[in-house]
């Protein structure tokens, strides 16, 4: 058990540094699929951003289940309960196929939904193309995430790290044969993308559920997999279905806001999706060291032990504070080069967009301190099993602070681009000072109450 400030701060790198570099692999993956479907065609590039939007938002609230079975799994093991940790991987497993079942339908029949929302005809046929064979990635996705939390818990993090590694590199080798029809195979645009992001997942499961069996076989995780055990069904799925909402709430916010960019005009809609494209990348650093604080308060929790719990918290704020520093500077003293990056320069919107993004990355800059507090926050909430209250305050700071708050500075008040941001801003500011009191202030009560099984 790590104590004092160096052993907190040592625990916490080791942990979380792997799930960084998951992280930002992933973000990379994601990337490389834009980049390659933009190369291709505009209008491939239009419906799979139209489809992913989709399948992310149900992979989001989905993968709620996977954190829950994290914060189980890392109590359990300070009670060197082998039996709970199998338990709650199990039923973590089904909660999350179970899950995907219904998932099945809308992907398929999704093109009604699309044209509902107003997109164009041809744009929602081949976003529903695209979901009718990545729709079935849901399976693996969400059997990869309940794997991932297990591993995580246990501390076997740098499979997650070198296995999605391989996995990017791999998805860019097979969206180059696959979309381009290199190679010999037949040239299927926006459907080989989605054909290779399946292959990837299911391999990636096997990749995971193998690695479990060979070097974890204690937990003995397989065993009846097939057998129900509801009282640990019922208790993943009350504390994961807020976990589930809570990030849906957040990601909702970013997803209306591009709307609200849209309404304004096309170049700022470019310079939004830029800018969301470098905090990104920011905030997956900040969420993979709030997914190893999960882990240690989840540690702290299962040895009802205050001090470690409230001095493991310091620490894992400082870290992020220091990553928060730096980010800061980046986006104050680089802005129009880290703009520039994502601008073709002879595009004759290049100025347009390069003067709206520079705007943004500057209010972006001011929101890093409260994007990481909240992140890492309501990581240690959930790591002492606090889910419900997180929710209602992200349903309440996001969507009643933040967005009537972009839509009146954008709109009502005339700011336009920057004021959907400082509405933004506005909601993550509110839920980092919500979740941070409520975290601070019940510390000692998180502490000592009973463990549910």
């Amino acid at each position: 058990m790590a104590t004092g400030a160096r052993g907190h701060a040592r625990a916490l790198l080791t942990l979380g540094l792997p799930l960084v570099g998951s992280n930002v692999a992933q973000i990379m993956m994601a990337m490389a699929d834009t980049l390659m479907l933009g190369w291709y065609d505009v209008t491939a590039l239009a419906a799979s951003t139209l489809a992913v939007s989709l399948w992310i938002l149900l992979f989001l609230l989905g993968a709620g289940f996977s954190n829950a079975v994290m914060t189980l799994v890392a109590a359990a093991l300070e009670e060197d309960d082998a039996v709970t940790v199998r338990r709650v991987t199990r039923m973590g497993l089904w909660l999350s196929l179970l899950f995907a079942l219904p998932c099945l339908p809308l992907f398929w029949w999704s093109e009604p939904l699309f044209l509902a929302m107003g997109q164009e005809p041809d744009v929602a046929a081949l976003a529903q193309d695209y979901l009718r064979i990545h729709g079935f990635s849901m399976f693996p996705a969400m059997a990869i995430m309940a794997l991932r939390a297990i591993l995580t818990a246990t501390e076997h993090t740098r499979i997650i790290l070198w296995g999605t590694i391989v996995a990017a590199l791999l998805n860019a080798g097979l969206n180059w044969v696959l979309i381009f029809g290199n190679l010999g195979f037949p040239e299927l645009g926006i459907r080989g993308a989605a054909i290779a992001t399946l292959i990837l997942q299911i391999a990636g499961a096997l990749l995971f559920a193998v690695y479990a069996l060979v070097r974890m076989p204690e937990y003995d995780l397989f065993t009846r997999l097939w057998k129900p055990d509801w009282p640990i069904f019922a208790r993943v799925f009350r504390l994961g279905v807020p976990i589930g909402l809570t990030t849906l709430a957040e990601a909702g916010l970013f997803n209306v806001s591009a709307v609200m960019m849209g309404w304004i005009g096309k170049v700022p809609l470019a310079a939004h999706g830029i800018v969301m494209e470098l905090t990104s990348m920011a905030f997956m650093i900040h969420l993979g060291f709030s997914q190893a604080a999960t882990v240690r308060a989840g540690r702290a929790y299962g040895r009802r032990d205050e001090a470690q719990l409230r001095s493991g918290a310091t620490v894992a704020l400082a870290i992020t504070g220091g990553l928060v520093a730096i980010s800061m500077c980046l986006f104050l003293l680089l802005p129009a080069p880290l703009v520039g990056l994502f601008v073709d320069p002879d595009d004759p919107l290049r100025d347009q967009i390069l003067a709206t993004g520079v705007t943004l990355l500057a209010v972006a800059a001011l929101f890093q301190a409260a994007d990481a507090a909240q992140v890492m926050t309501v990581g240690l909430l959930r790591g002492v099993q606090d889910t419900s209250v997180p929710m209602v305050i992200a349903i309440v700071t996001y969507w009643g602070i933040g967005l009537p708050a972009g839509y009146l500075f954008a709109f009502t008040f005339g700011m336009g681009a920057i004021g959907v941001w400082l509405g933004m801003a506005l909601g993550l500011m509110s839920a980092a000072v919500a979740l941070s009191w409520r975290f601070w202030r019940n510390t000692r009560r998180f502490a000592t109450r009973p463990l549910v099984a």
